[in-house]
């Protein structure tokens, strides 16, 4: 990277050494090397690009730096670059853009791929039909393999995959699908209907993103054919869409857990006040219900003021009672996301948690009876009230920290929003009623 933009630099500027060693790079690699460039160093190594590199280096490119190349190229060269671009990576550059430049772009695009991203952009943000491409190979039944390999010659060249084809009737009706790896096995005679794989796995076009990653996940796929409400086929999703996807899901699930709303931007390009926004909401909403607790310890002043002592285990047995809340929730949210865990599993998630809260209380329990006879001169009442408190809030917090998240995916909310934040201060409400009371019953006060 430093390498090209001293080169930039140089004078005087050596363009035949600047493309030596662009040359040698990886798309990827040089569409890093966009950071590093203000705007008119970004235009001029843009324009050096090789035409055979200069699409691919432009789809990696980040959002800022393809508008301020857009901006420069004229009609003529923004329309060359969107020819070269996949349909999907078309889609994704047209939705980061503002309107001026994308009406620009699509004015200077050819009408069938015009048609192509205008599809694409009807359907619902977040749907199959969103990530998908309309780039891909079809087959009929009757052909043979010699005869796919001569379709695949010739319209392969422009298609997103060519190592999964798709088999179609008439009217676009899906009926299987074939491998690159089947097709180069059999014979040349071989019709296409014969040897093609039935047992096909598809989304609709009105699926969830989430759920084809899901899908993906499960059945090894590199592609997926995605069809409508007739089983028509109309594009198909690639790996690469949807590494994207599950990058992008399990960053929201992260900004949902750590009590954050979601943010489509990267962490070092938001400004502090969209930041502040984003943990301002559940920070107050964390803040108001930490008057309940407050409203307990008032409650409970008369056994405060009769045993000043009980005030020193407030802290430990709410961040255990936090803790052990947080750890089952963490574990039952991820369950939940990978479907390991569904809602008619709620049973049996809570038995578990339920033996797990009993095992670990009960060691937890055994140490700090200990250490507070010992420390305490002796004091069996308040070893025993504590303990006796510790382990009931141990399994209290652990069955909420299991039961609220699939309470949520029931009701149809994000299960994520039951994390930390919100456990931690349910499970400290319990806490200090648990032990309250516990202090009354067995230290009469």
């Amino acid at each position: 990277m430093d390498e090209i933009r001293n080169l930039i630099q140089q004078t005087p500027f050596s363009a035949a050494k600047l493309l030596e060693v662009i040359g040698g790079m990886n798309s990827v690699d040089v569409a890093d090397t966009f950071e590093l460039l203000n705007r008119e160093e970004t235009v001029q190594v843009f324009r050096l690009l090789p035409k055979t590199m200069a699409a691919d280096v432009f789809s990696e490119i980040v959002p800022e730096k393809q508008q301020i190349i857009v901006e420069a190229l004229t009609d003529a060269e923004v329309g060359k670059i969107m020819e070269e671009l996949f349909v999907d990576e078309a889609v994704d550059f047209i939705e980061e853009m503002p309107a001026n430049v994308v009406k620009r772009v699509l004015q200077n695009v050819n009408e069938d791929k015009r048609k192509q991203i205008n599809q694409i952009l009807c359907y619902p943000e977040d749907s199959a039909g969103s990530i998908m491409t309309t780039e891909y190979v079809n087959l009929r039944e009757y052909v043979t393999v010699s005869e796919a390999f001569d379709v695949i010659r010739v319209t392969g060249v422009d298609k997103e995959t060519i190592y999964t084809c798709y088999v179609i009737q008439r009217d676009r009706l899906l009926v299987g699908m074939i491998t690159a790896k089947t097709l180069l096995i059999s014979k040349p005679e071989d019709k296409i209907g014969d040897i093609m794989d039935k047992n096909l796995v598809f989304a609709y076009t009105t699926d969830d993103q989430e759920m084809v990653a899901d899908m993906f996940r499960k059945y090894d796929l590199l592609s997926m054919p995605v069809v409508d409400g007739e089983k028509r086929l109309v594009g198909i999703v690639t790996v690469d869409d949807i590494l994207e996807v599950i990058e992008e899901e399990n960053t929201e699930d992260i900004e949902k857990m750590a009590a954050l709303n979601p943010s489509e931007e990267p962490y070092i390009k938001t400004n502090a006040l969209r930041l502040s926004r984003n943990r301002l909401p559940w920070l107050l909403l964390l803040m108001l219900s930490a008057t309940v607790t407050g409203a307990i310890i008032e409650g409970f002043e008369n056994a405060l003021s009769a045993l000043p002592m009980l005030v020193a285990f407030i802290p430990m047995l709410m961040d255990t009672a936090g803790n052990a809340g947080a750890q089952s929730s963490a574990l039952v949210i991820r369950g939940m996301a990978l479907g390991e865990i569904r809602i008619k599993d709620v049973l049996r998630v809570l038995w578990r948690e339920i033996q797990v809260s009993v095992i670990c209380g009960c060691v937890m329990g055994a140490v700090n009876f200990l250490r507070i006879y010992i420390m305490n001169e002796q004091n069996l009442l308040m070893a025993l009230t504590v303990t006796l408190s510790l382990i009931l809030t141990v399994i209290i917090a652990k069955s909420l920290g299991c039961l609220l998240p699939i309470a949520a995916k029931k009701i149809r909310i994000d299960p994520a929003v039951m994390a930390a934040p919100i456990i931690t201060t349910i499970a400290d409400a319990f806490s200090l009623i648990l032990y309250f009371s516990m202090a009354r019953m067995i230290m009469r006060i």
